[in-house]
C-alpha cells in the first residue's frame, strides 16, 4: 500500500442524500403524490394506494424547510460536492402538466445557490428511486410503457434548461439495474406484480435504457459542457471455491452485474444478452431508431453505488430479495454488519480497475458508507453527539482503497458517501438505520425535536477534505 495521498485538487470529496429521504413536505407548495409516498415501509411489504398515516417520508427530516441551516452545516463538513436528488412531482405533480410548478422550480434554485455559496458543487440525479409522479405509475404503469418516457423527457429538458449554469454533473436514474427487483419502487410500474415475467423486466429496461440515451442526447443539445451519467449498484464478485465450475459462475455474474453499465457506455446490447432473450422466449418492443438513439448517446462517467461484493458458487440460488446481495451465500472471508451485508473495502478497489480497463471513463462513487443503530451521548465537552468511530474506521478503510486505485492509474472524479445526515431509510422507511455525519432527533415513532448534531466521523471528514486525502494516513 502507498503511504500519502494521490487525490488531485479537484476530486469532488462530498456527501449524498435524494429528495424523499430528507426533504419531507410530501404535499407542500404544489408538489404531487410520488411513487415513495405509498410506500410507508420497505418496499418488499408492498405499498397503499394512496398516502396514508405512518410513512415517516412524509415529513421526513424536514430539509425542505431547513435546507439553509443544513447547508451552512454542510459548509462547515467542507463538503467539495452534494450529491442530491430533484424531487421530479415538486416540477411536474402528476407528471403531464403542460406547464411545470414555478414554486418547485425556485425551491432548486435556493437550494443550489445556498449549495454554490458555501462552495459545495451540486450533483443532481435527475429522477432518484421512489420519485415518478405517482400519476404516471397508476395512470401509464412507470416505465413498462413508452409513453412515460416523453414524460420523464419533458421533466428533463425543463430542469436542465433551468440549471445548467448552476449544475455540471447529472445523473439519469438511480441504481437503475435493479429495476426488475422493485419495478414500482424503482420504475413506477404498478400492474400486478403477479404478472411480471422476464418479458416485462426486459421491456422495463429497454424503455429505461432508451429514457437514458434520449435524455443524454437532450441534455448535450441544451449545453455540450454537461457531464452525465446513469447510476447502478455494483460490486465484484469472487468465487467461492477454486472448482472451475464456480469461477465460471463468477464470470457470468460479473457479466450480468455490468450489463447495464455495458449498454450505457457501449450503446448496445451484448450478444450474449440477445442469445438470452432468445433462449428464453424474451421478445422485446424495440425499433430500429431506437437503437441507434442508444449507440449515438452514451454516458461520460460511470457513476455507482458501492456497498458490498458477492460469491459465486455453481448451482446456487439467487437472491431475489435485497438489493445489494448478488448470492445468497456469504463470503466466508469477510465481516458483516447489523444487516447482514460484508464489509469489503478492498472490493472496492476491485471494481475501480475492473471498470476502468473495460470502459477507459472516469469514475464517480456515488453511494458507499457505514450505517448503524445510534443514540445522542456526551463527549468529553458535555456537548451531545455519536462517538462514531467504526464510520470514521470504515470510510477511512474506503478512502484508502479508493487512493490506491487512483495510485493504479484509474481515473476517479468524486466521491459521494450515503449519506450526508440521518434520514429516513429507503430500504426499510425507518429512521433507526443511521448513515450520517449528522445526528438528526428523529424517531421511529415519530417522536424527537428534529435538531441537529455533529458526529464524530464529522470533524474526522472535514479533515480528511481539508488535507486532500493526507488525513487518511494520519
Amino acid at each position: 500500500m502507498i503511504h500519502k495521498s494521490v487525490f488531485n485538487e479537484k476530486f469532488l470529496f462530498g456527501s449524498a442524500s435524494a429528495a424523499y429521504h430528507f426533504e419531507g413536505a410530501y404535499d407542500k407548495d404544489g408538489k404531487g403524490i410520488a411513487v415513495a409516498d405509498v410506500i410507508p415501509h420497505s418496499p418488499e411489504d408492498g405499498r397503499t394506494k394512496k398516502p396514508g398515516p405512518g410513512n415517516l417520508k412524509h415529513r421526513a427530516v424536514e430539509f425542505y424547510n431547513r435546507y439553509k441551516e443544513d447547508v451552512k452545516l454542510f459548509g462547515e463538513l467542507g463538503l467539495r460536492a452534494l450529491r442530491t436528488s430533484i424531487a421530479w412531482t415538486r416540477i411536474y405533480p402528476n407528471g403531464i402538466e403542460e406547464e411545470p410548478n414555478e414554486a418547485g422550480l425556485q425551491f432548486y434554485d435556493d437550494l443550489f445557490d445556498e449549495l454554490l455559496s458555501q462552495g459545495i458543487e451540486p450533483v443532481i440525479t435527475i429522477t432518484h428511486t421512489g420519485e415518478m409522479p405517482l400519476y404516471l405509475a397508476d395512470n401509464y404503469n412507470g416505465f413498462a410503457n413508452k409513453e412515460t418516457i416523453k414524460y420523464y423527457l419533458k421533466y428533463v429538458k425543463t430542469i436542465v434548461e433551468r440549471y445548467q449554469h448552476k449544475v455540471r454533473y447529472w445523473f439519469t436514474f438511480n441504481e437503475v439495474n435493479i429495476s426488475g427487483m422493485q419495478p414500482f419502487f424503482q420504475a413506477g410500474v404498478s400492474q400486478d406484480p403477479n404478472t411480471i415475467n422476464d418479458t416485462v423486466i426486459a421491456q422495463i429496461h429497454h424503455n429505461m435504457f432508451v429514457a437514458n440515451a434520449k435524455a443524454i442526447k437532450c441534455i448535450k443539445n441544451i449545453n455540450t459542457n454537461l457531464q452525465v451519467g446513469c447510476t447502478t449498484t455494483i460490486g465484484p464478485v469472487y468465487a467461492m471455491s477454486s472448482k472451475p465450475e464456480d469461477g465460471l459462475q463468477q464470470y457470468f455474474d460479473i457479466r450480468e452485474m455490468l450489463f447495464h453499465t455495458d449498454v450505457h457506455t457501449f450503446g448496445e446490447y451484448p450478444k450474449w444478452k440477445i442469445k438470452e432473450f432468445k433462449d428464453k422466449g424474451i421478445e422485446l418492443n424495440v425499433t430500429d431508431e431506437e437503437l441507434k438513439i442508444l449507440k449515438e448517446n452514451t454516458v461520460d462517467i460511470i457513476a455507482y453505488s458501492y456497498y458490498q461484493s458477492g460469491v459465486a458458487e455453481y448451482g446456487a440460488e439467487k437472491s431475489d430479495g435485497d438489493v445489494n446481495i448478488i448470492s445468497k451465500k456469504l463470503n466466508p472471508e469477510l465481516k458483516v454488519n447489523e444487516w447482514n451485508w460484508v464489509i469489503d473495502p478492498v472490493g472496492l478497489r476491485i471494481i475501480l480497475n475492473i471498470i476502468w480497463d473495460r470502459y477507459q471513463l472516469p469514475q464517480f462513487i456515488v453511494e458507499n458508507g457505514v450505517s448503524k443503530l445510534e443514540e445522542l451521548e456526551e463527549n468529553e465537552n458535555g456537548n451531545l453527539t455519536v462517538n462514531d468511530n467504526y464510520r470514521i474506521e470504515g470510510l477511512r478503510d474506503y478512502l484508502l482503497q479508493v487512493n490506491e486505485a487512483i495510485a493504479d492509474g484509474v481515473e476517479v472524479i468524486g466521491y459521494t458517501n450515503w449519506a450526508v445526515m440521518d434520514f429516513v431509510s429507503g430500504s426499510t422507511g425507518t429512521m433507526k438505520k443511521r448513515w450520517g455525519f449528522i445526528f438528526v432527533d428523529y424517531y421511529d415513532d415519530w417522536t424527537g425535536t428534529m435538531e441537529r448534531y455533529k458526529k464524530k466521523s464529522f470533524d474526522w471528514y472535514r479533515k480528511v477534505i481539508d488535507s486532500n486525502g493526507e488525513y487518511l494516513f494520519q
